[in-house]
């Protein structure tokens, strides 16, 4: 589905990813994983094209997408949970929502309903402001609002930053049923070892811009998180 190509990336005179080669297939649930400053946010910008890429390239669904803007991968069916929920904090979760439905290829004018069966809260705030949700409640909007332009591949960097333990939890089950009834291709940058290995089912380790170990979640051993995850 998505394909990496010897990506290198660069902030100022700093190389902050190295020739990063990575298939991801239709269908994964992968985990990026690394310390703090690796470069896995750096990589998922990248891919959403926020950043623009250095050398290298990106291939979506056998379509290079190197330079294309990143209002243009939307369409294409490629959703973004940024770190930190970037809602709109002004507008009303309604509105937050329906800041992606121009984007789907269907035009539907309506939210899509299994939004509401994913996040009940949503519907019962809809009229709220944004920014007078929770953290938790936050969350769960960006990736609702993410979700409204019917994505095939979302890329979701550190959903469960700062939110309170029952809704990380709410938000793993929902990440393991996007992936597994409805077959969402799943990218998550994730720095907390039990959830990643609950929701996840491959991973990807980067150590100073490089990827260092990959494999299936069930072979992360305690001697790679003790190499490479450990503060």
């Amino acid at each position: 589905m998505l394909e990496i190509k010897q990506l290198n990336q660069f902030y100022g005179q700093s190389h902050t990813l190295w020739d990063i080669s990575l298939e991801i297939k239709e269908g994964a649930c992968l985990c990026l994983m690394g310390r703090n400053g690796v470069g896995k946010t750096t990589l998922l910008k990248t891919i959403m094209g926020l950043l623009a890429v250095k050398s290298g390239s990106l291939i979506f669904e056998g379509r290079d997408i190197t330079n294309t803007a990143p209002e243009k991968r939307a369409p294409m069916g490629i959703g973004y949970v940024p770190q930190g929920r970037d809602i709109f904090s002004q507008l009303t979760v309604e509105e937050n929502l329906r800041v992606g439905l121009p984007v789907r290829k269907d035009k539907a004018k309506q939210i899509p309903e299994f939004i509401f069966e994913l996040f009940p809260v949503l519907k019962q705030m809809m009229y709220r402001r944004g920014g007078d949700l929770s953290g938790g409640q936050q969350q769960q909007l960006a990736i609702g609002r993410a979700l409204v332009i019917d994505p095939k591949i979302i890329l979701l960097d550190e959903p469960t930053e700062g939110i309170q333990p029952n809704i990380v939890s709410e938000i793993g089950d929902i990440i393991i049923r996007l992936n597994e009834e409805l077959g969402l291709t799943v990218v998550l940058v994730e720095q907390k070892l039990p959830f990643a290995r609950r929701v996840g089912r491959e991973f990807v380790i980067l150590d100073r811009g490089r990827i260092v170990s990959t494999g299936a979640v069930a072979e992360l051993s305690d001697q790679i998180v003790s190499d490479y995850l450990t503060v």
